[in-house]
């Protein structure tokens, strides 16, 4: 028997029409989607493409996102990927599911298919007269079934929600304060819990004294697992004293870490690597008139998320159910990882995704849920919400890997660049709960680690090439080079906790590559602009540099004032999905500042022009305040940086004015949108420096320290 066609995206593994949609009695339509909602506007994106294969108003459609319980199992929203692989199995299922009505109301209407038309969700023949809803068609019926993807979904050039700017759905509860977070969330019966943290990574609990806690007024249990303590209140703040008190009565004995936040890329160089060789391209000819060569080393520090609401979740243990309700940006594989710490079937626990208070990359949001979980087992049938201090979210979420890459690269007499070289090492960036079958009993969650009986670490990750990669994503250069080689060197041992953080390897290996892409311009004696595009060919990339700086009023030679400089950059996004460039002018008084951010990009069909530009927006004001500031700093005992006077972040009035310039292509597939404008952001700072000051900084954060040591 051979084995099924392959269907497009998330539809592959979720097969059933009746997972995507259904038809409700009061004339709406329930859209399910696995892709989840994380300030990225994207369960609006999905009901627009939904409403349009559908042909009914968005006002209609009514979204459900991210539970066991009632949408599809599609992994983590993550990567970009939501459009690619939700939206793409949207739109197939919505345009199948529509076929199937308009076949029955064709037998129904005793009209041909083709002569009908859709208008609201309203089936109307060529008389006008003879009509039927979907809501009056046997819809449950038609949609159990698996779908097929046989039915094309509609050309661009039909559509009229797709590529039409829509009112983010999640936009007015949270600009009017209407609560709306997993923070938010009241239970009835609810009860708090706060969690004991050990002081540092492989500290050991040698003594604790339960019994003191145990007294203090609102105290309804204390729960001591191995090296894992937690309380559980009737209030809140009972619940936080009584975690102050706890902290007091442990004794811990610690074990120190291999190096500190000074050593740790020294320390990355010197580890035994996995090596994998990303790109080998030769052409010893070309090589031969190679007359200069350039090398330089960057470096990129541990950075937070740093997520201004502290992770939280909120649990219910009754009868063998469990019940959570979590921002996990993936649900199906958290609820993998807590089935495996509890031993019990994943049938036994539902997950229901509840938005946090922001978040792009993996923080503390599936660790709270274990924590919230284990509190929960000891109240049996109330439910418990637990939310982490700050210091418990500075010191145990899981960080965005430090990096180290290595660049060289030879011109030739005419200042072309004819061999190239671009070495990477950092660790693995993925340490999320996953469903993958491993050897042994494993799990990514905090928690799990600290139990008498403790489940062993899930082995370090990294996304394969074919999706973009991990600490090699953006490594292999979009410019065109005779010669190439890049390699990746992946650390296995980890000083610190890490995993993924928006645009993962991109935002260090972009700056690395475009940073030294200005250097190789200045020593060619070219402008920026012209010597990116002449090494050049793609079209659509060559589209995005020249807009950014037309846009930006960009003029080749222009000199600094003494006060400011101006960089550009550029990438696509994991060399294959969206395209950005980016133009930064840098302010130098009172201190280092942007002053003003042109970027242009092309990720192919704009699904929500105005999401777009938000999520762009967005990540040049994060990918600044990374740039600009955010560090996390460590001492051979512990993560120091506990607080926000110890990461400081941007400031509102600190963020620029941000022009966004967005290059639609209707009839070319969907790119991702979200984590573009990390490394060019970097890059073209670091430039904007550079022509400023006339300094190369490669140490991130561009920090005043170093800007003085570097002019010293």
């Amino acid at each position: 028997m051979s084995a099924p066609a392959k269907l497009p995206g998330s539809l592959n593994t979720n097969r059933r029409l009746d997972q995507w949609l259904r038809f409700n009695p009061d004339r709406t339509v329930t859209i399910c989607t696995g892709k989840v909602e994380i300030g990225q506007g994207i369960v609006t994106a999905m009901a627009q493409i939904a409403a349009e294969e559908l042909d009914v108003a968005l006002t209609r459609v009514r979204m459900v996102s991210g539970d066991t319980e009632r949408t599809p199992d599609e992994g983590q929203t993550s990567g970009s990927r939501s459009i690619d692989e939700g939206g793409s199995a949207m739109r197939y299922a919505c345009a199948e599911a529509r076929h199937l009505l308009l076949q029955e109301a064709s037998k129904l209407l005793d009209i041909p298919a083709d002569k009908l038309t859709v208008e609201d969700g309203v089936i109307t023949g060529f008389d006008r007269i003879r009509k039927i809803s979907y809501w009056e068609l046997p819809h449950a019926e038609l949609l159990n079934r698996e779908a097929t993807a046989s039915v094309k979904p509609k050309p661009a050039a039909r559509h009229t929600i797709v590529g039409t700017n829509a009112a983010r759905l999640d936009i007015p509860a949270k600009a009017t304060g209407t609560p709306r977070f997993v923070q938010d969330l009241e239970l009835p019966g609810m009860l708090f819990g706060r969690v004991v943290r050990p002081p540092s990574y492989a500290a050991q609990l040698t003594a604790f004294d339960s019994d003191a806690v145990r007294k203090l007024p609102g105290v309804v249990a204390v729960v001591r697992d191995g090296n894992f303590i937690g309380i559980v209140a009737e209030r809140e703040e009972q619940a936080v004293k009584a975690r102050l008190a706890a902290a007091s009565a442990a004794q811990w004995q610690e074990t120190p870490l291999p190096t500190d936040d000074a050593g740790i890329h020294d320390y990355l160089q010197s580890r035994q690597t996995r090596d994998q060789v990303i790109v080998e391209r030769t052409d010893a000819a070309a090589r031969a008139h190679g007359t200069r060569t350039l090398e330089a080393r960057y470096t990129k520090p541990y950075i937070a998320h740093a997520s201004m609401g502290p992770s939280c979740a909120l649990a219910r243990v009754d009868d063998g159910r469990t019940e959570v309700w979590t921002h996990s940006q993936g649900v199906y594989p958290l609820r993998h990882d807590l089935a495996t710490v509890l031993d019990v079937p994943p049938e036994n626990i539902l997950v229901h995704h509840i938005e946090g208070a922001g978040c792009y990359g993996h923080n503390g949001a599936d660790d709270v849920a274990l924590d919230a979980v284990l509190l929960a087992r000891a109240v049996s049938g109330r439910p418990v919400q637990v939310q982490w201090m700050r210091d418990d979210e500075f010191a145990w979420e899981p960080f965005g890997p430090a990096m180290v890459v290595k660049t060289r690269a030879a011109l030739d007499a005419q200042g072309n660049i004819v061999d190239w070289a671009f070495d990477v090492w950092s660790n693995g960036h993925s340490g999320r709960p996953n469903t993958a079958k491993t050897a042994g009993k494993v799990s990514s969650l905090l928690a799990a680690w600290h139990l008498a009986n403790p489940v062993a670490h899930r082995p370090q990750g990294d996304p394969p090439m074919t999706a973009g990669g991990g600490l090699a994503r953006n490594s292999p250069a979009p410019y065109d080079f005779p010669n190439e080689r890049v390699v990746a060197h992946r650390v296995e041992e980890m000083p610190l906790r890490v995993s993924a953080l928006r645009s993962l390897g991109a935002y260090a290996n972009v700056f690395a590559l475009e940073s030294f892409m200005d250097e190789l311009a200045a020593a060619a004696g070219a402008d920026p602009v012209e010597f990116r595009l002449r090494h050049m060919k793609d079209p659509r990339a060559r589209a995005v540099i020249e807009l950014a700086a037309q846009k930006a009023g960009w003029r080749a030679g222009a000199p600094n004032d003494g006060a400011s400089g101006r960089g550009i950059a550029f990438a696509q996004y994991k060399n294959g999905y969206g395209y950005l460039a980016i133009v930064i002018e840098l302010g130098l008084e009172p201190d280092l500042h942007v002053k003003r951010a042109v970027a242009a990009v092309d990720v192919g069909q704009a699904i929500n022009p105005d999401g777009i530009i938000n999520q762009t927006e967005g990540g040049i004001i994060q990918a600044i305040s990374w740039t600009l500031k955010e560090q996390v700093k460590f001492d051979r005992e512990r993560v120091t940086t506990r607080t926000w006077e110890e990461y400081p972040i941007l400031t509102f009035p600190e963020a620029p004015p941000v022009e966004v310039h967005l290059i639609d292509r209707p009839d070319e597939a969907p790119l991702g949108a979200g984590e573009m404008a990390a490394g060019p952001t970097a890059a073209a700072i670091a430039n904007a420096l550079h022509h400023a000051l006339g300094v190369r900084i490669r140490d991130l954060p561009l920090t005043r320290v170093r800007i003085i040591a570097a002019l010293a």
